[in-house]
């Protein structure tokens, strides 16, 4: 076991008034299986607790962060200062964590794929070894809904859900919260740990911070008012596989702004940890409960110009990790061995007295816990799949070792970088066909090979292709038509030939203008449109219509997907307004001219020349560049007068007034 500043750690631990009872060796063996809580961040940089700031001293970034109950868990047990991911994503991480295995033989590589409902994770192997197990919050796995694979229970959102007031399928039946989303999250953990008796468990709570749009709860909304993030030299360097990308043109100062949002995020995160930590106290089963806190993957500040994570460079790779088990794990340690994602599962299995399968490629932390490092890893292999909708992120391969790291990027050759981390911890100087490198490229490259073959890694079929971001063929079809005279009851008639059968909610038909019907919106009722295949929006282009008559200056007239993946046309300040979501970037436009409470017809529409335009009654009155398209199928439905589930835009009211009718077209109309 590295005991390296293990005084200095314990010092910082003791400072945030956490008593700390350091003590060398292993604990005597507990007589029952433990419990297992795993909890399980967002987008958490591995600098990203409190502690390691203060560790950092006059080099920490961000020395204000507060995050107490993480520091009192790596006072009380031990933390892995060197924890990687083996990829960098939500969804592919998280299925290493559960299955214990690298993302080209779990089945996930990227944020859209289901995770198998045949899977063997560690879930499965517990429950079959009579753990009761749980899952709570976020799941991720592309837009899968229902009961989580392997789980006895879940409580569980879709996708990326919502900070606020999120619906939550309990055991796969939707259910409506309220509150941040954490909050509710950790209600229903509370929940399982309390109903599950005297029967060992697994429970596994996924938390939404702090992935972006960054909304912290009312009582973090002020946190750290005013300050800023110090910056670092590797700022000042753009990505290899970015060429366009520009490097500042003024020199870097000390300080610079940072979205204080995401960390708010994450010390509300923190609130909730300590909930957990107290209920187990509270229950006196702290002791015998293995508490394992880590993040999904790395985070870009800026780092190499970029935001996000994906890519190989040591911001996206690192993530914190954290164990603390009272009866076997000795306080205050400091792991400095090189610790995977794939790990969790096996070491789960080996502390609950199973066996890990030989299918699991990760290894047990229980050595490195009780201080026998030999035989341990020096070196692991890490991709990142190209993904659709991101094109601004490579395929990206790397070997790390413990000093050193090669990282390649398939088809492109001539961006392979070479760094001694060592020497050059911000990764500035490429090493690559330089003389000084080229004994390190000739080991790397050895162990690159090594890796590879150890693993079996190579690109799987079903990874995405750079070809699968280029938009299908239009359809050249109307896939919606309302116009509300032929409905029956609640029953939204569709007068194309794709029979998207809506119903309405609250927003009964009224007479409208020349003998036609119309549908009235108080701000309550809604048009809900089911999914189909007809209605995604993965299109060459995409127009959407709605004629209506607006009795207050903002609200939804049509909306569907969310953050990730969507669109929305309404009305913002009595301006037309069209919001695209495509990979997590939005594009907005605003119309110059306002609506008003007259009878208006809006048209948005999104094309294959990435062009995003508005016209208002036939006039022009919005364009602008498209930053992203959509690529995927979003999993919400369609809504007609608000933006249920996922919101495209965060707080946009449901619409008041009168519509006459909807349509959306795919492609040019042949008419």
């Amino acid at each position: 076991m590295a005991r390296t500043d293990r005084r200095t750690f314990l010092r910082a631990a003791a400072s945030a008034a956490v008593a700390v009872a350091a003590g060398p060796g292993r604990a005597q063996a507990p007589a029952r299986r433990p419990n297992l809580l795993f909890i399980l961040t967002d987008d958490q940089r591995y600098d990203a607790m409190g502690f390691v700031q203060r560790l950092q001293g006059d080099k920490a970034r961000f020395p204000w962060l507060r995050t107490p109950n993480l520091d009192r868990l790596a006072a009380e047990g031990a933390w892995f200062r060197n924890a990687f991911v083996v990829n960098s994503l939500c969804a592919p991480s998280r299925a290493c964590f559960l299955t214990g295995q690298h993302s080209h033989t779990n089945g996930i590589v990227n944020n859209h794929t289901p995770f198998p409902e045949t899977a063997q994770t560690q879930a499965t192997l517990l429950r079959g070894a009579g753990y009761r197990t749980g899952y709570v919050g976020k799941w991720h796995m592309g837009a899968q809904s229902g009961q989580r694979p392997g789980f006895d229970y879940s409580a569980s959102f879709v996708g990326q859900g919502v900070y606020m007031d999120c619906p939550i399928e309990v055991n796969g039946t939707k259910t409506p919260s309220k509150g941040w989303v954490d909050d509710v999250s950790t209600g229903y953990a509370e929940q399982f740990i309390r109903e599950s008796g005297d029967k060992p468990w697994l429970l596994c709570v996924g938390f939404k911070a702090a992935h972006g749009p960054f909304e912290p709860p009312a009582a973090h909304r002020a946190d750290y008012e005013g300050q800023e993030a110090r910056t670092v030299p590797n700022m000042a360097k753009t990505a290899v596989y970015r060429p366009e990308a520009k490097p500042p043109t003024e020199p870097l100062g000390a300080s610079a702004k940072v979205n204080l949002g995401y960390f708010r995020c994450l010390t509300a995160m923190d609130d909730n940890v300590g909930r957990l930590l107290k209920l187990l106290d509270d229950l006196k089963l702290a002791d015998d409960t293995i508490v394992v806190f880590a993040g999904d993957n790395g985070f870009y500040l800026g780092e190499h110009g970029l935001g996000d994570k994906r890519s190989a460079y040591e911001e996206s790779l690192r993530i914190p990790l954290l164990l603390r088990y009272p009866r076997a794990v000795a306080k205050g340690q400091v792991v400095d061995k090189m610790a995977l994602n794939i790990d969790l599962a096996p070491t789960f299995l080996d502390f609950a007295g199973q066996t890990p399968p030989t299918t699991m490629q990760g290894r047990s932390w229980r050595p490195l816990l009780d201080g026998r490092t030999d035989g341990w890893r020096r070196s692991f292999f890490y991709c990142y799949y190209y993904e659709k909708g991101f094109r601004t992120t490579p395929t990206v391969t790397a070997v790390r070792t413990e000093e050193a790291k090669l990282i390649k990027y398939p088809g492109h050759p001539e961006w392979t970088e070479l760094f001694d981390l060592k020497a050059d911890p911000f990764e500035l100087n490429n090493l690559d066909g330089k003389p000084q490198g080229a004994a390190l490229r000739e080991q790397l490259d050895q162990e690159y090979g090594a890796c590879v073959e150890a693993i079996g890694w190579k690109i799987p079929d079903y990874a995405d292709k750079v070809a699968d971001d280029q938009p299908p063929a239009p359809l050249d079809k109307r896939v919606l038509d309302y116009n509300f005279d032929h409905d029956k009851a609640d029953s939204v008639v569709d007068a194309s030939e794709f029979a998207n059968t809506g119903t309405a909610r609250n927003c009964p038909r009224v007479e409208g203008r020349g003998g036609h019907m119309a549908r009235r919106f108080d701000g309550q009722g809604y048009i809900d449109v089911p999914n189909s295949p007809s209605l995604k929006p993965v299109a060459a282009m995409w127009t959407v219509t709605v004629t209506f008559r607006a009795e207050r200056p903002d609200g939804v007239l049509a909306a569907r997907g969310g953050a990730t993946n969507g669109y929305l046309l309404g009305l913002v300040g009595d301006k037309a307004c069209f919001v695209v979501n495509a990979g997590n970037t939005s594009t907005s436009i605003v119309g110059s001219r306002a609506v008003g409470t007259q009878w208006c017809t809006l048209r948005a529409r999104f094309d294959g020349a990435d062009q995003v335009s508005i016209w208002q009654n036939g006039d022009l009155v919005a364009s602008g560049k498209l930053r992203s398209r959509i690529t995927q199928d979003p999993n919400d439905h369609m809504q007609i007068g608000a933006d249920e589930g996922s919101p495209v835009k965060p707080s946009q009211p449901r619409f008041v007034g009168l519509i006459e009718s909807v349509t959306v077209d795919n492609g040019e109309l042949k008419r």
